[in-house]
């Protein structure tokens, strides 16, 4: 018979070695799951928002001293606020950050932030945090291990107690003063850029309702990998004041652009009746009336979502992106004819954008004509040459060269696909029926190749990581 404290220590006491090793190896793995932040989440792409994005972003990264074509804006589906930068130089925003902006400049004071983290090379540094805790961590398991073989449970267990403390201290204390310094580097570049740092005082007062509502402690931010939002203010408030930009006023062309993309988000993304409850009927703006189309087409009506559409069309009958949603709506509600006029006029008028092109490409395959097979080979060709990281696009493509009886190309186009939705054994698979209809070390062949050679890499890996 043993009490409930006997209970709690035997568990320690009948560590082996082996089992030792086998927790530091999980620790590691677990260290190793904390840098993929992407995994698994939902990318969202529209070439309104895009383009919207970019000529934000722009005016920052100039006076950053970084190269405009490789910093990149990705947009992730999620209801939470946050942003981060990974994979060199691209930042990353949720959905929900964008819903909580009121202007594009609380924007821009994010982007401007999370481009301090590029500069600062902070994803390549955040190695060095992560061996700092690991090193500590590894220490409190060996001597732990130690201790416990010897037979001092409780002693082995402190050990290992205080090593995770240890190490967890260390590694939040790295992250806070990356953060600090992000948040320094982003205010020169708003300064710089001549952007007012109002919008990101005003993101940061927004942060801290939400610790406020979540009951977070405001005495100190020890156990945060981020100041608290109140800690920023602070400090911000006075070198944003002091700036020559902080009474310059908001670009209107970029206020009223993202007011549009915001609104057609919320569109997308929420239940349309929280949509419609939000953008009623008497709100007859243009970020109303776009959300509201959206909404109906969601809620599968799509002569409700066409009429919102069409009153765009009547005040802006060139706008792209009105005519993109016309052509969308059409096609996905079944009359693929009667959205190409819609598409090929986007297309056109937006130097054959590749989103936008993919779109039309579908249609015209959605047609059955064959007289359009020709047209859409050409346009969904131009589409991933100018963006090859669209599956939807080179599905399209395989389509194409299927209904044309072109086995090979189809399965290579497919196989493109399948390797960007990571879909390894597809990819694999397609990719060698490729090889085996395309002439030998042509280059297309030699990209069937490469796309098998990457995917068995990375389905061994995937295999690796499962087992």
């Amino acid at each position: 018979m043993s009490s409930p404290n006997d209970t709690k220590r035997q568990p320690f006491a009948h560590l082996s070695l082996s089992r030792i090793g086998q927790l530091i190896t999980a620790f590691l793995a677990m260290v190793a799951i904390t840098v993929q932040p992407v995994a698994a989440q939902s990318i969202l792409r529209d070439a309104e928002t895009e383009a919207l994005f970019s000529d934000m972003v722009s005016p920052l990264v100039a006076v950053s001293e970084l190269d405009a074509k490789d910093v990149e804006v990705i947009l992730i589906n999620s209801s939470q606020i946050n942003a981060f930068v990974a994979g060199g130089q691209r930042m990353f925003f949720y959905s929900g950050t964008i819903e909580a902006a009121d202007s594009a400049v609380e924007i821009q004071g994010i982007m401007a932030h999370e481009l301090g983290h590029i500069t600062g090379g902070h994803i390549i540094r955040f190695d060095e945090g992560i061996k700092t805790a690991t090193g500590i961590t590894i220490l409190s398991l060996i001597l732990g291990a130690a201790a416990i073989a010897a037979g001092a449970g409780d002693a082995g267990a402190g050990i290992l107690a205080a090593g995770q403390q240890a190490a967890t201290g260390k590694f939040l204390a790295f992250s806070r003063v990356q953060e600090r310094a992000a948040d320094s580097a982003g205010a020169r570049y708003l300064s710089a850029a001549g952007i007012t740092g109002r919008g990101s005082i005003d993101f940061f007062k927004k942060l801290q309702n939400y610790e406020f509502r979540l009951g977070i402690p405001q005495e100190d931010s020890y156990g945060r990998t981020h100041p608290l939002s109140g800690e920023r203010v602070t400090l911000l408030r006075d070198v944003y004041q002091a700036d020559p930009a902080w009474d310059t006023p908001p670009d209107p062309e970029i206020e009223k652009r993202f007011q549009r993309v915001k609104a057609k988000l919320l569109g997308f993304t929420n239940e349309p009746t929280t949509t419609l409850r939000k953008f009623p009927e008497s709100d007859q703006s243009i970020p109303a009336r776009y959300a509201r189309a959206y909404a109906w087409h969601k809620s599968a009506y799509p002569d409700r979502a066409l009429l919102e559409v069409n009153n765009l069309l009547k005040d802006a009958p060139n706008d792209p992106y009105f005519l993109e949603l016309h052509g969308q709506i059409l096609l996905e509600s079944g009359r693929p004819k009667e959205a190409i006029a819609s598409l090929r006029k986007a297309v056109r008028l937006t130097n054959n954008q590749p989103l936008i092109a993919s779109l039309f490409g579908h249609a015209l395959i959605a047609t059955e004509d064959e007289t359009h097979f020709e047209e859409a080979e050409r346009v969904l060709k131009a589409a991933v040459v100018k963006d090859n990281r669209n599956p939807f696009a080179w599905y399209q493509l395989g389509v194409v060269y299927s209904q044309q009886g072109d086995t090979a190309r189809a399965q290579l186009a497919t196989a493109e696909s399948a390797l960007l939705q990571r879909n390894y054994g597809s990819a694999i698979r397609s990719s060698q029926i490729a090889m085996a209809g395309i002439k030998e070390n042509t280059p297309e062949w030699i990209r069937a190749q490469d796309i098998s050679l990457i995917a068995k890499n990375e389905f061994e890996r995937s295999d690796r990581r499962r087992r």
